[in-house]
């Protein structure tokens, strides 16, 4: 029988909510794989969340910043939400997510950029900064999108200043039409993707092995059921499209108004700002997305100082 820590038990636990006992005996049975356990857990229905939201384990900033048909993604981090707060922190970031922009997101780049405001570099005012407010600060990420035609629309989801967020979107929209009235079906649909987290903009850019492995698990439910293969075939079919729903922007319910599909959105659209719109793409970071945090044990470390 394969060994299995009780961190690897623990973390699989964390992500699929299911027993401790179940996620030993899923580890066991895939040889201590993580993403095999899962499955294994979802296909004996003893996983209470297949898909769990990502664990938020750094505070900071998501920066976003757009320029006609450019726009980038940053991600700042701190250490408390506190010096996120901090108005030289959150000024650095709303001038990186701009910054980002002009170096088509490249980070080594972006590190090197000059801070107008210190003259100093990116690299080098994040230093300062760490040397000022006491608190460690990392430069962890950062993305572009870009289209010929057309116009990248941004979103910063909690914001804590204008640009700057717990959550970042672009979306890229190519079309020949009104730039201002693209512009702003750009910022609606980024607000959808921040809400509905797709995995591609359609079916067909979707991940082939993530489909596959779906496709498993699905086909081991169904034939749970008892029901003849060309049933469970059925089923599998159906239930694939459920998941296309969920996973595929253009096959989800537009978060606006709570019914269309947002290719339908994106037709209609295409009359108003007066030409064909193509959702070429879009990017969504997520504050501190994996990233493991310390969850230090508060009563005992209150405890400790009461006893010195």
């Amino acid at each position: 029988m394969a060994e299995v820590s009780a961190a690897l038990v623990k973390q699989l636990r964390d992500k699929t909510g299911a027993g401790m006992m179940n996620c030993k005996a899923a580890l066991v049975e895939t040889a201590g794989d993580l993403e095999g356990a899962e499955d294994w857990l979802r296909k004996k229905g003893l996983s209470s969340a297949a898909k769990k939201a990502d664990r938020v384990a750094a505070e900071g900033l998501i920066c976003v910043g757009t320029q006609g048909p450019k726009g980038a993604l940053v991600e700042l981090n701190s250490e408390t939400d506190f010096v996120a707060r901090n108005e030289l922190f959150c000024a650095l970031a709303q001038w990186l997510g701009e910054a980002a922009v002009a170096v088509d997101g490249d980070l080594a780049a972006l590190k090197q950029a000059v801070y107008p405001e210190t003259n100093r570099s990116v690299e080098d005012e994040i230093t300062h900064l760490i040397a000022t407010v006491g608190e460690n600060m990392n430069l962890r990420r950062s993305t572009a999108l870009a289209v010929d035609r057309g116009v990248v629309a941004g979103y910063a989801h909690a914001a804590a200043a204008p640009g700057v967020g717990r959550i970042g979107v672009l979306v890229a929209l190519e079309s020949p039409g009104d730039a201002d009235k693209l512009l702003e079906f750009g910022k609606k649909l980024a607000m959808h993707v921040a809400a509905a987290r797709p995995e591609a903009v359609t079916v067909g850019d979707l991940d082939p092995a993530l489909v596959a492995r779906e496709r498993n698990v699905l086909t081991e439910q169904a034939k749970a059921s008892g029901k003849p293969d060309n049933v469970v075939e059925k089923m599998v079919e159906g239930r694939l499209k459920k998941f296309y729903q969920d996973a595929v922007l253009l096959e989800q319910i537009f978060v606006v108004d709570g019914e269309s599909k947002v290719f339908a959105v994106v037709e209609a659209q295409a009359a108003e700002v007066g030409g064909p719109i193509k959702v070429a793409g879009f990017e969504r970071y997520v504050l501190g997305e994996g990233i493991e945090k310390n969850e230090g044990d508060f009563a005992a470390e209150v405890a400790a100082q009461l006893d010195t």
